[in-house]
């Protein structure tokens, strides 16, 4: 599976790791584990630097929106992403609904300054 995850809860961190074409399936696998797990106060850093997916743009939105209605049932953690160049434009549109929530959220290219970001926020 392209798509891996450890969910900590002493740390209060979510780490997902793409490596591949990650699925909806794979993904809504992954938000389900989350959700059942409590952990949408958690500090999460998703690491897409060597991941990649062939979804299109109705998956990518429709997981967009379900990652966005989740905000509404209550606060969620800080989340550092990490893009490879040349997909920032296919997980934009995904990028821009999460921004909208009340929490800190950064971008990066480099997995080691999103780790050091993400470590340095309250867990």
């Amino acid at each position: 599976m392209p798509l891996h995850w450890t969910i900590d809860p002493q740390q209060k961190l979510v780490t997902a790791v793409a490596e591949g074409d990650v699925t909806r399936v794979e993904f809504d696998a992954f938000l389900d584990d989350m959700s059942r797990a409590g952990a949408d106060t958690y500090r999460k850093l998703f690491d897409g630097g060597r991941g990649g997916t062939h979804m299109g743009a109705e998956d990518i939105l429709a997981l967009g929106a379900r990652m966005r209605a989740s905000h509404e049932r209550g606060p969620v953690g800080p989340l550092a992403v990490v893009v490879p160049e040349g997909h920032v434009e296919t997980i934009g549109r995904v990028l821009g609904m999460l921004a909208a929530a009340e929490r800190p959220m950064r971008v990066f290219r480099q997995v080691g300054p999103a780790r050091k970001w993400i470590s340095n926020l309250p867990g």
